[in-house]
């Protein structure tokens, strides 16, 4: 069984269909690579119409810029460049957001200066780039280096103090650490599908979908799943083991809340107005290229020994996310100590928070950073001798 998926899963975070990425090399139709040719292209007219900014003072450009010694794709939209900015880090390592931005970002946009980059080895970036040049630096550090590097140039290019940092997946990794190493830089963080420790939410992940296979007789999973238990147990994590235990969690839901599959979101990338056919093919290659080379220190990563947090934080998680499982992230959120916080759960999402519950996705951000962003300082309900919302 051949997994049609890709934005951030893998392994607690990695690579949304992990199981994709590592069964050889992408086919030359791949999930984001669908042969829609013209019909694209008249659907991809409407979603620019739908989409172009036109308010005085709005912002919308892409563009290429020197980040970490290499070519970076960067996006900017907002109604009214005054508003505050969003950073957004997106998961992966390799799945860009940019080009599915346009499925929940709308709204967004008159509050807030949204900014995506596409990383190193992702999309644009990776085509923009010679691979091989690059593999020596697909390391975490090197993605850190690269996002305090973007919160810069974005700060200097909008005449902003500081931004709002938003990491997704893979992206709350790299995010997580920009932050902490440098919290001059940004207003609050806000965590989405959050990693807190990798091989605990490996060990969630597993246990989620050997239980619903089990309730539901589903022999086959049951025993692909009972092969390789203890998962991860004390084994290496290899690519076989992989592959089964994050094909069933995903196939339960686990990714999209109440789906076993997540076609808007691969197919998504065809409509961007941003985006090249070549683009998009280059998603699956990014995929490819970054994910054995980070996946050592992926799966060392755990922020549990994180008792202190420099600036205000927000968790968005996912009442039925089993990719990043939510459970760590809500003790986490309930112990640290930071200026203020809060812990939201969205009950109708998985791992996918922004793109399935994108109403309550912007009624949150207007209620806990956006203040914070606007000089307002923390809000009642953030303060930090209070609980973590629920």
């Amino acid at each position: 069984m051949r997994k049609a998926c890709f934005p951030t899963v893998a392994m607690a975070a990695l690579s949304l269909c992990l199981s994709n990425a590592l069964a050889a090399p992408p086919p030359a139709t791949s999930a984001y690579s669908p042969d829609c040719g013209e019909l694209c292209g008249k659907m991809r007219q409407v979603v620019q119409d739908l989409t172009r900014i036109d308010t005085p003072g709005g912002v919308q450009e892409t563009y290429k810029t020197r980040i970490g010694g290499i070519d970076q794709w960067i996006n900017i939209r907002g109604h009214d460049r005054d508003n505050p900015v969003l950073l957004f880090v997106h998961g992966g390592p390799a799945s860009p957001a940019m080009p599915t931005a346009w499925q929940f970002q709308r709204p967004l946009e008159e509050y807030f200066t949204v900014v995506h980059y596409d990383q190193r080895g992702a999309g644009k970036t990776y085509r923009e780039n010679d691979p091989e040049a690059l593999a020596d630096t697909i390391r975490i550090d090197s993605y850190v280096d690269d996002a305090i590097e973007i919160a810069d140039h974005v700060r200097e290019r909008l005449g902003k103090d500081r931004l709002v940092l938003v990491g997704h997946s893979w992206g709350t990794i790299v995010a997580t650490r920009a932050a902490l190493r440098r919290p001059d830089l940004f207003h609050a963080y806000v965590g989405i599908g959050q990693v807190i420790n990798t091989r605990l939410n490996e060990q969630l992940s597993f246990d989620y979908g050997l239980r619903r296979a089990r309730e539901e007789g589903n022999a086959e999973a049951v025993s692909e799943m009972e092969a390789i238990a203890p998962y991860p147990g004390d084994q290496p994590i290899t690519r076989e083991r992989i592959i089964v235990a994050r094909k069933w969690p995903q196939h339960y839901g686990g990714m999209t809340a109440y789906r076993a599959e997540s076609p808007y979101y691969h197919r998504g990338p065809w409509l961007s107005p941003d985006y090249s056919a070549a683009d998009v093919r280059a998603i699956d290659d990014g995929n490819g290229f970054t994910l054995w080379r980070v996946l050592p220190e992926f799966l060392a990563v755990d922020f549990s020994g994180v008792d202190t947090f420099p600036i205000p934080v927000v968790m968005l998680m996912g009442r039925h996310d089993y990719t990043t499982p939510s459970a760590p992230t809500a003790a986490w959120i309930d112990a640290v100590e930071a200026p203020c916080k809060a812990g939201v759960w969205f009950e109708r999402s998985a791992h996918m928070v922004p793109w399935e519950e994108p109403g309550k996705t912007l009624v949150t951000l207007l209620e806990t950073v956006h203040p914070i962003a606007t000089g307002g300082g923390c809000p009642a309900s953030m303060q930090p001798d209070g609980p973590a919302r629920r």
